[in-house]
């Protein structure tokens, strides 16, 4: 339990995002000019590199995402010595001790 308490800030951002996915995002439609979309982006930017870099990757793929923007396939970059897992929603947790 104790070492769930770090992610509580990139889990609750986590949150919010699919949130935004499940409400929002769906009322746009496919507008986004990269693959896969910014919301997607962000999702897995937080994951990977949690709550303040992967606001910040997602802010500045926002910020690439323009009208005259060549997009194209923009995956987020795996964090190198990422140790956790993902659960069936999304969220991180702590690697199970088997």
């Amino acid at each position: 339990m104790g070492r769930s308490i770090p992610l509580l800030p990139r889990n609750a951002l986590l949150a919010l995002l699919h949130g935004y996915r499940a409400t929002i995002s769906h009322a746009y439609g496919d507008v986004c000019r990269y693959y896969p979309s910014c919301s997607a982006y962000a999702v897995g930017a937080v994951q990977q590199h949690g709550a303040a870099k992967g606001a910040a990757l997602a802010a500045l793929r926002i910020a690439r995402c323009h009208p005259w923007a060549a997009g194209g396939v923009d995956d987020v970059r795996p964090h190198a010595h990422f140790r956790y897992e993902l659960t069936p929603h999304g969220f991180v947790v702590p690697p199970r001790k088997d």
